[in-house]
């Protein structure tokens, strides 16, 4: 049985993922199409782990794909076997950022607040 991938959306209805995406589609053709293929990937339980997935705690987890820069999408897992991507990065180093975890933590609380209602 597969999971579900879908994007996080604001409650003003945008898609922080998804522009994310479409930004590095513009800009990086290449390394958009290895983290779709990444995301798709996900949808099978055997690749929730290294080398395409990692935990980073307090569920969050961050698809990896490195290139000219390190691409990473982060998510979470949900109820109904769902992955919910929530944050799109690019840097030069190993480590995330931790404006970027946050946001990433925000953005899942605030799903789960409306999700539950």
């Amino acid at each position: 049985m597969d999971f579900v991938v879908e994007f996080y959306e604001t409650e003003a209805g945008s898609c922080p993922v998804r522009e994310f995406l479409d930004e590095l589609k513009a800009g990086d053709p290449d390394d958009f199409a290895a983290v779709v293929a990444g995301l798709a990937k996900l949808r099978s339980r055997q690749y929730h782990r290294e080398p395409l997935s990692k935990a980073i705690g307090n569920g969050l987890f961050e698809l990896r794909h490195v290139g000219k820069l390190n691409t990473r999408v982060l998510w979470f897992f949900a109820k109904n076997r769902r992955i919910v991507a929530v944050h799109g990065i690019r840097n030069k180093g190993q480590a995330i950022p931790a404006r970027d975890i946050d946001t990433a933590r925000e953005r899942m609380r605030d799903w789960r607040k409306r999700a539950e209602q």
